[in-house]
């Protein structure tokens, strides 16, 4: 069944059409196979930007109805490639591309993790989190996921990305290509992330832009009861262009005497 015909019964599945439980829930089994197999995606990059497939999540919705929220681990991890050190836990429906190292972390279902990404000790990725290539998910990170609603988008972490110790990012935040987050950088939706990389400061939300070297900051917020410091996230320089990624992010880290 190609994606072009899986789809339309899945849609249809959603608006209550049929019986999931029944033959008409095969759909969604094969939607979940190819999760699993990483030939479709929760969300793909198209013209520069990310693209939500609404219909895979309501599949994976439409899953939990059809096995009663059981869903099986993720099998033949060292047959794709794949090194998992024990208790480290992939569920099915989950992709982990070549090359991947899966400490003892967590991977939701409906995630997608690029190849040669390493995901540290007490790291977890998210339902329907992106994570892209080269990726390193420092130890005690956490990648926010979303089920519902289905058209909310998951977070994006593209090709190249560090992200430190501890860092949280959450509600569909973007991080691009090789940027930098030091530890402990907490970033949602709604959080400023400050560029203080000129003379003036410029506030973005939800976008770490490509190889942006972040760190947590704070900024004064006036309350009924007085000033107090909130938190941002400081974009605080860049990540040089280099053929040797490792030892640019080394370089920069030093530079700007950042906690991984």
């Amino acid at each position: 069944m190609t994606v072009e015909e899986l789809q339309p019964e899945i849609e249809a599945l959603a608006r209550g059409e049929g019986d999931v439980r029944g033959s008409a829930g095969r759909a969604v089994d094969r939607a979940l196979a190819m999760l699993d197999a990483g030939t479709l995606r929760v969300a793909e990059p198209r013209d520069d930007e990310w693209i939500t497939n609404v219909w895979v999540k309501e599949a994976i919705l439409l899953y939990f109805v059809r096995h009663d929220r059981k869903i099986p681990i993720k099998q033949d991890l060292e047959a794709a490639g794949v090194r998992c050190v024990a208790p480290g836990v992939a569920r099915y429906g989950s992709f982990l591309g070549r090359g991947v190292v899966l400490m003892p972390g967590f991977v939701n279902i409906g995630a997608y993790v690029g190849e040669a990404t390493m995901i540290d000790t007490w790291a977890t990725v998210g339902s329907c989190a992106q994570i892209g290539k080269g990726v390193h998910l420092s130890g005690g990170v956490g990648i926010g996921g979303v089920l519902e609603p289905p058209q909310a988008t998951p977070v994006i972490v593209e090709d190249g990305a560090f992200i430190g110790s501890r860092c949280i990012v959450v509600e569909g935040v973007r991080v691009e290509r090789e940027a930098v987050l030091g530890a402990g950088v907490v970033v949602t939706a709604s959080t400023p992330i400050v560029d203080v990389r000129e003379s003036e400061p410029r506030t973005i939300r939800g976008r770490i832009p490509a190889r942006a070297v972040v760190i947590p900051g704070t900024q004064p917020r006036r309350f009924p009861a007085g000033e107090y410091a909130t938190p941002c996230a400081l974009i605080v320089g860049t990540r040089s262009e280099s053929t040797d990624l490792k030892t640019s992010l080394n370089a920069v880290l030093r530079e700007h005497e950042i906690a991984v």
